[in-house]
């Protein structure tokens, strides 16, 4: 956990674009996007990754999810985004800390035919 980047923005130890606040989570641009908007919605609680929820951790899972929703309006791609997470190395996962990505802002219509984040 002592080295962990995200709880590092959480404690003010490295510098984010941070776009929302509240006790339990923190959102901030991610400084790799893979899409015209990109942030990352991350539990101020060290979880690993989702591997590592409980069911006390439900009620900040949902939370997680209703912010996604107020983040979307707030950056104004509410009509098209994506929410994702990586569980593990396998998967992509880099940070060891649980976090969802908010992506969206594309300008084409999406056809199938290729993934754009």
């Amino acid at each position: 956990m002592g080295d962990c980047v995200f709880c590092k923005i959480i404690k003010r130890e490295l510098p984010s674009k941070i776009e929302y606040e509240d006790d339990d989570l923190i959102v901030f641009q991610n400084i790799n996007p893979i899409a015209p908007t990109h942030v990352l919605i991350v539990p101020k609680k060290h979880i690993i990754n989702l591997s590592e929820v409980t069911s006390e951790n439900q009620a900040l899972l949902g939370k997680m999810l209703v912010v996604a929703q107020k983040m979307a309006k707030k950056l104004e791609i509410i009509d098209a985004f994506r929410i994702g997470v990586a569980n593990g190395a396998n998967a992509g996962q880099t940070v060891f800390h649980m976090h969802f990505h908010l992506t969206g802002g594309w300008k084409e219509k999406y056809n199938g035919d290729e993934d754009k984040a």
